[in-house]
């Protein structure tokens, strides 16, 4: 008498969350990716606080921003050509078929880091603030509107699913991060060609467009500029890539 097969056991989506997570802190590149940007949040951030000031919380505050805003990109790049670089998609995706549910398992990990890195640089600049006032002999400046703060953390945000969208396109870690790298050398030349340039970048140019972001200033030509840009770097590569990931053959 044969015995019809169990059905196969679908995976959980936390659990797919949870191993992706841990993934960011258990390998060696992730623990040297986050223990730079920790580093580099401390240092930016008592570099400007004890050498050219001033003692102001939002001043601090953008400087600690600097760090995960260049690094968390690198690691959402990461992240995803990961499972093709080191050959373990094959094993990934027959554990879990279904390749979309995989994607968003490893997107989701990365934005939440973004959100609490900014969170990290807030906490670092609140005594470097303090410290900061009683080493130049001034008053602290601590107000921190809300409209700023909102605007760091989407930009950060926007900055590590850019480098995701990049990293799915390319499915190519280093030639992903060589051209994210690249691209703000790039932007500052066609910027340097004049009005026009200056012009193309304010649409195109995704750290340009989140200037008025981060600045709590957006207007409708500011947020039709910001969209044009994030079209441009997240949303349309996003797509190509996932698309890519699902036709994609895997040995």
């Amino acid at each position: 008498m044969t015995t019809a097969p169990r059905p196969a056991r679908r995976i959980p989506f936390g659990v797919l969350l949870r191993v992706e997570t841990r993934k960011l802190l258990d390998t060696r590149t992730g623990l040297v990716m986050t223990g730079l940007l920790v580093a580099a949040a401390f240092a930016l951030v008592a570099g400007r606080a004890l050498t050219t000031g001033p003692a102001d919380l939002r001043v601090l505050a953008g400087t600690a921003a600097l760090a995960p805003g260049t690094l968390l990109p690198v690691l959402g790049i990461l992240t995803i050509t990961g499972e093709w670089s080191h050959r373990t998609a094959l094993t990934t995706f027959t554990l879990e078929p279904r390749r979309g549910r995989v994607l968003a398992a490893k997107l989701l990990p990365v934005l939440a880091a973004s959100v609490a890195a900014c969170l990290l640089g807030l906490l670092v600049a609140v005594p470097a603030t303090a410290l900061s006032a009683a080493v130049l002999g001034v008053e602290a400046g601590w107000r921190l509107e809300p409209g700023p703060l909102l605007g760091w953390i989407a930009t950060a945000l926007l900055s590590a699913a850019s480098g995701q969208a990049l990293g799915l396109l390319l499915l190519n870690g280093p030639a992903a991060i060589v051209i994210y790298l690249l691209n703000p050398m790039v932007w500052a030349l066609v910027r340097g060609l004049g009005e026009p340039g200056r012009a193309v970048a304010g649409w195109l140019d995704l750290n340009t467009a989140t200037n008025a972001l981060m600045a709590a200033d957006l207007d409708g030509g500011g947020i039709a500029r910001l969209a044009t840009a994030v079209a441009a770097w997240i949303a349309v590569p996003m797509a190509l890539g996932v698309l890519r990931v699902l036709r994609k053959d895997v040995w």
